[in-house]
């Protein structure tokens, strides 16, 4: 069904028929002297112009009243989605350091940098998702969210999918993401509190060391399953030739395994595409908590419609107004040339 966010809006409808009879009714009043002599003495010509006025006046109205009508937001409301009563709840964090560049990462046949890797890998997990509720979290030099807890997972994939290198900084805050995770999650009462942190470094900035993290999570009951992001070698092109290379020099392994164990979790190493295939399995293994049981009804917004009409029928009237503009020119135009022609053959043979 359709429904409007803002019906109200509607009560403006009546507005330029309200600002257009006014004046006219006080006109009318003082110059009834002046108006009835024209209106008794109207010709062909007048009615003629009265059928060109109706035109922009439809063409406007129509305009205006397809223009409240986007105001109003319409929108199609579907029918009632019940959500599982099971699931889990977790919260993702994805390392958005200058590193995630380097291009280490093989996906479909082809070299690509961390960032992309992940955001293909981690997309379909998310799509896998069905019951759960999740949230993510961006960090760099510091630790934002991104998305608050939600069964929506096409905006969590879309705010995934359009995060970019270097957006919160150029380095690693592992600290501060846990600890912005363990504040989300502080509210949760009934929540078996999973984070997913991925990375491809070690701490370099932030206000919370990994440690003082993970005696908070610890004592929050957080369980945290780690991911190190980052090839074993790659070849490195120089001028004195190739030379192979270890991408992943600077992952802080022991500490992201450290992480998981003492909150329970797993720690994983993803080489390539293939090495996340197991976080799928585990977590599905994940024992889902008991929900209320809740309904959602699909809303999908309809203003573009009436707003592109009331855009398209503007456009028209101005072409219209154009050419009224621009005929009427030439025609005076060509009846000035054949006038002066008539007068100067007139005076040519009065000679």
């Amino acid at each position: 069904m359709i429904s409007f966010a803002w019906p109200w809006l509607f009560a403006l409808l009546p507005l330029p028929l309200i600002i257009y009879i006014l004046p006219a009714k006080k006109n009318a009043n003082q110059q009834s002297a002046l108006i009835m002599p024209e209106l008794i003495n109207v010709n062909s010509k007048g009615k003629s112009e009265q059928q060109k006025r109706k035109t922009p006046m439809f063409i406007l109205s129509a305009c205006w009243i397809l223009f409240i009508l986007a105001l109003a937001r319409p929108q199609w409301l579907g029918e009632a989605v019940d959500i599982p009563s099971e699931g889990r709840e977790m919260m993702i964090a994805v390392d958005l350091s200058g590193s995630m560049e380097i291009e280490d990462m093989q996906l479909y046949g082809r070299s690509v940098n961390r960032l992309q890797m992940l955001k293909s890998v981690l997309g379909d997990f998310i799509e896998r998702r069905v019951s759960d509720r999740l949230g993510l979290i961006l960090f760099g030099d510091d630790a934002y969210m991104q998305t608050p807890m939600t069964f929506d997972k096409k905006t969590v994939k879309q705010m995934l999918t359009e995060s970019e290198l270097g957006l919160v900084g150029r380095k690693t805050a592992i600290g501060d993401a846990i600890a912005l995770a363990v504040k989300r999650f502080d509210a949760k009462k009934d929540s078996n509190k999973v984070l997913l942190l991925l990375t491809d470094g070690q701490n370099t900035a932030g206000k919370v060391t990994p440690e003082q993290a993970l005696e908070l999570a610890v004592a929050k009951d957080i369980t945290i399953y780690t991911v190190g992001i980052g090839a074993d070698e790659m070849i490195q092109q120089s001028m004195w030739g190739s030379q192979r290379i270890n991408p992943s020099s600077e992952l802080d392994e022991k500490s992201l395994a450290n992480i998981a164990e003492q909150t329970g979790g797993m720690y994983f190493r993803a080489r390539d595409s293939q090495g996340m295939s197991e976080i799928y399995a585990l977590l599905d293994k994940l024992e889902p908590i008991e929900q209320e049981q809740q309904q959602m009804r699909p809303l999908s917004a309809l203003f573009y419609w009436p707003l592109s009409a009331a855009a398209l029928l503007c456009f028209g009237y101005l072409l219209l107004l154009h050419f009224n503009f621009i005929l009427p020119v030439t025609n005076n135009r060509r009846h000035s040339s054949n006038q002066s022609t008539k007068n100067s053959a007139n005076a040519l043979g009065g000679k």
